[in-house]
């Protein structure tokens, strides 16, 4: 876990206060978008909110460090979970709905004077990318999405033994360098978890991603989990997640550092 900071951060906009933002001194936005649902017998319902809250306050501190006017926003903690409502407080919001909440805060942060935005999003049912073209000619505001845990995917074969897709190894090595309090593990020392086992459907088609459904969890896993957990360390997700630093923070200070011309992004 992060430990906690002796002074209000300026780049994390739960923190500050209006004796520093009147000053108006950001122009780019992260809003991260996280979750609230199990994630095999061994993690937190808030996984994907808690690592929201870890990559975004580093990518920020790090591009606010080499002068990015940057704000992070609080994490949204619910996201779509239409698929997982058979698994008790899976905390569900449609995507209209969720589309709804962010053009509400796109529109505050365009009132505000920020135009360049960033959804930082953490959970796999939070797909935005049409949002992103219905507010294209709708809004002033330039919007960019990054699941986050897709940045460093070109190094997962170096770093895990299979990252997993929900729960797994990555996942649980985020947690166990994050949030270790809220891994639950055995007497020994071994994680509390399955082995993030799943079903394939019947159809050849879908297997091979050919074609795509919306995946009912209740019957693709046995727990939750997608991916084994065991071989997760610490160290495993501090590897990761200084890759997602550099490449992100690097993405931010351009992006503040960008003229918002015509021919922005380009």
């Amino acid at each position: 876990m992060t430990d906690a900071p002796k002074s209000p951060r300026p780049w994390v906009l739960a923190e500050t206060n209006y004796a520093y933002t009147k000053g108006m001194p950001y122009d780019t936005a992260v809003l991260p978008l996280g979750a609230t649902e199990p994630h095999n017998l061994h993690l937190p319902y808030g996984t994907d909110t808690f690592q929201c809250d870890e990559v975004g306050e580093r990518i920020c501190a790090a591009a606010h460090a080499r002068g990015a006017k940057v704000v992070l926003l609080p994490t949204i903690p619910y996201g779509t979970e239409t698929n997982q409502m058979a698994f008790p407080l899976a905390m569900n919001v449609n995507p209209s709905t969720l589309g709804a909440m962010i053009r509400d805060l796109i529109d505050a942060l365009v009132h505000h004077g920020i135009r360049k935005i960033v959804l930082l999003n953490g959970h796999g049912g939070n797909e935005m990318k049409w949002l992103l073209r219905e507010l294209f000619t709708e809004s002033p505001a330039k919007l960019f999405l990054c699941n986050w845990y897709q940045v460093a995917g070109d190094q997962y074969g170096k770093i895990y033994v299979d990252a997993g897709d929900h729960a797994g190894e990555m996942e649980t090595a985020m947690m166990l360098a994050y949030r270790p309090h809220l891994v639950v593990q055995n007497a020994d020392g071994t994680l509390a978890a399955d082995d993030g086992a799943v079903r394939s459907t019947q159809f050849d088609a879908v297997n091979k991603g050919w074609v795509a459904i919306t995946r009912p969890w209740h019957l693709l896993t046995t727990n939750t989990g997608v991916g084994n957990p065991h071989p997760a360390t610490a160290e495993k997700a501090q590897q990761m997640m200084n890759i997602v630093v550099e490449r992100l923070s690097q993405f931010l200070v351009e992006l503040s550092a960008a003229p918002l011309d015509e021919s922005f992004p380009y």
